[in-house]
């Protein structure tokens, strides 16, 4: 799966986001900048939704398998 990353002009800089994945956003003052914080916060985001997610079957029963999107 790809995602789609959108980046917008500022008076400061630049401002990014990923359409796909909420809470993955990020600023900088170069449009190469952004791009490389872009990379950090999906990194995050992903990092700090899959211990949200661990945290809510601590205790559970749960079968955890890789998963990829074919085709998307």
């Amino acid at each position: 799966m790809t995602f789609t990353a959108v980046f917008m002009k500022t008076p400061q800089g630049y401002i990014g986001f990923v359409e796909e994945l909420p809470g993955a956003n990020t600023q900088g003052e170069t449009l190469e900048e952004t791009r490389e914080n872009l990379q950090e916060a999906v990194t995050l985001v992903l990092e700090a939704n899959r211990e949200l997610a661990e945290e809510s079957i601590k205790g559970q029963i749960a079968i955890r398998e890789n998963f990829s999107l074919v085709g998307a």
